[in-house]
């Protein structure tokens, strides 16, 4: 099982293959989401500071490209599905913003 540390939060193991929005969510980290895991607003932006996210898909490319996000170490936490370590950092969440994480994004 992959291992995931989290900079300010902890260290947890979650199941091949979850998404890495989901499995922040459900280890204490408040990360946002507010398209629900769409690929459509950003909110959920990660850096990952070590490990292998795997490649960036065509949704995330798509809004990298519109958002201006040109760093390859910032990512969409709802578009990693984990396969192995990584040490990642949220970038926003709900209580530094004060705002609902929005809805739960899909498996």
């Amino acid at each position: 099982m992959p291992t995931i540390h989290v900079e300010g939060y902890r260290t947890f193991q979650v199941k091949e293959g979850t998404k890495l929005v989901l499995a922040l969510e459900d280890h204490g980290v408040d990360i946002l989401h507010r398209c629900g895991g769409q690929a459509r607003c950003t909110t959920c932006l990660c850096e990952i500071q070590s490990g292998d996210p795997g490649p960036i898909n065509e949704a995330e490319t798509a809004i990298r490209e519109k958002k201006g996000i040109i760093d390859d170490s910032l990512r969409l936490s709802c578009q990693i599905r984990v396969s192995s370590d990584l040490t990642v950092k949220p970038l926003r969440t709900a209580t530094n913003e004060q705002m609902d994480p929005g809805k739960r994004p899909e498996e």
